[in-house]
């Protein structure tokens, strides 16, 4: 299959799917014009790259996931490399969580400290 057909039926770009052979997530074979023809396997590929970017993983973090896939298993998650990368963007996200939490708290502060001034002005 042509790169336009894998990016219509996997629901990327053109551009996403250079992007992703580029990071090495994607091999297609070259035919003797340079045309690249990718496998139907690639569409399940691309679809669990997009969704997988879409929880904010990395380019290189998805990699787990697609050498699960190309080892055969149905899912791409269900091997330990992909369990260990949930984990480390769940870990990632609990951070920012914990930095954004301090971030309204200090902001609450100032904007209560700011009122109260503004008050005591009038």
């Amino acid at each position: 299959m042509r790169i336009s057909d894998l990016a219509a039926e996997a629901g990327v770009t053109v551009k996403a799917v250079r992007y992703y052979e580029s990071q090495g997530l994607l091999k297609p074979r070259r035919e003797a014009n340079g045309y690249r023809t990718y496998e139907p396997d690639d569409v399940v590929v691309v679809r669990e790259v997009k969704a997988l970017l879409s929880l904010g993983l990395t380019a290189e973090q998805t990699y787990p996931f697609i050498e699960c896939l190309r080892a055969g298993n149905e899912r791409a998650d269900v091997c330990p490399a992909s369990l260990t990368a949930y984990r480390t963007r769940i870990a990632e996200v609990d951070q920012r969580i914990s930095e954004l939490t301090d971030l309204r708290a200090r902001l609450t502060d100032l904007l209560s400290d700011a009122e109260n001034w503004r008050m005591k002005q009038l």
